[in-house]
């Protein structure tokens, strides 16, 4: 492959890749210190205090906490990046576009389901990367990975390949994060690293077919990133709404395998058994679409719009490609007598 396309690519992707600086507050961060820490710090008249330097804190007394990455997708500040770079409620964020200029960022919306999340910064006529279509990606497909690496190496780049689709992981954002599945990943060999989140995985024209997204521990060579089909369909749905948009059906469910099956003596070795949380939960979400249509702790539901539900197609993945107010027809077992259940999503909020 011929380098000089590869730092062709890179000259036209990397004007629109941003920093994303997240600062807090100084108090804010005291009073989140574990109680754990608090023989190990100075007291105050308020409780423990933290040292840092004075010259990490601003007038206002905010402090940096953090960093990751973003990309320019719209000439007038709209900016990708992921759910988990801007997680914080208490946080604020400043995206540093290529040429140096600070911005502070508006958060626009977040993907309830896919880590992604749409920014805005007061700016005009900025460079952007075009998006391409993820699902012609193809193992062994030359991809590269820009981004903000450990919040302080800007403009990084790793050269890699394709080396997985529709990858499945539990991740979590920080250690005192709960694990979130994350389903359809790309899978490639391009090095990202924690400041990489929210960069783009570009192809060799320059079309970014994916958001770098996530790294396995203890591992070299195995990062992941979000199909670029899945911001495509959060932007529309801020343009033509305000917000995104995902479709709930309205059940907590386990989906069944063939050890499930014998572990819980079950009837099927396939299909979503629905399952409480906790002592007051019916395992339906109440006034949902499932909870109207009758659906009830352990129903097993086996089919949704005539196909099998099992671990490769899982409820999830179903209504990653439905929309809100679509009705769909399911199947469901209840004891041993099969019943059609016919319903229509409604919005998740």
């Amino acid at each position: 492959m011929p380098e000089e396309k590869v730092i062709k690519t890179i000259k036209k992707a990397m004007p629109a890749v941003v920093s994303i600086v997240i600062t807090k507050h100084l108090e804010d961060l005291e009073k989140e210190i574990p109680p754990e820490l608090y023989p190990f710090l100075p007291s105050g008249p308020d409780g423990p205090k933290l040292k840092i330097p004075d010259e990490l804190v601003d007038k206002r007394g905010m402090v940096q906490i953090g960093g990751g990455s973003g990309f320019i997708v719209e000439s007038d500040g709209l900016v990708l990046t992921n759910k988990h770079v801007i997680s914080d409620p208490k946080a604020e964020y400043t995206v540093i576009i290529n040429d140096g200029r600070k911005f502070p960022a508006e958060i626009l919306t977040r993907d309830p389901i896919n880590d992604v999340a749409i920014l805005k910064i007061q700016a005009s006529n900025l460079p952007i990367i075009k998006l391409g279509d993820s699902t012609k990606v193809e193992l062994g497909q030359t991809v590269i990975a820009i981004g903000n690496a450990l919040g302080i190496f800007k403009n990084t780049v790793s050269l890699g390949i394709i080396s997985g689709l529709s990858r499945s992981i539990s991740a979590q954002a920080d250690p005192t994060s709960p694990p979130q599945e994350m389903r359809g990943l790309i899978q490639t060999d391009a090095a990202i690293n924690h400041g990489n989140s929210g960069g783009p995985l570009v192809n060799l024209t320059g079309l970014a077919i994916g958001i770098n997204a996530a790294i396995v521990f203890g591992a070299q060579n195995i990062s992941f990133a979000i199909p670029i089909t899945a911001a495509k369909r959060d932007l529309a749905d801020l343009k033509r709404y305000g917000h995104v948009r995902r479709p709930l059906l309205g059940v907590r469910y386990i989906t069944i395998d063939e050890q499930l099956k014998d572990k819980m003596n079950l009837p099927v070795g396939y299909g979503a058994l629905v399952v409480k949380e906790s002592p007051q939960d019916h395992g339906v979400v109440p006034e949902s679409p499932a909870e109207r249509a009758g659906l009830r702790e352990k129903d097993i539901i086996l089919t949704l719009n005539g196909k099998k539900i099992d671990r490769d197609h899982p409820i999830q993945d179903f209504l990653e490609n439905l929309n809100v107010g679509d009705r769909i027809e399911l199947v469901v077992l209840r004891g041993s007598k099969e019943i059609k259940v016919n319903l229509a999503l409604a919005e998740r909020k």
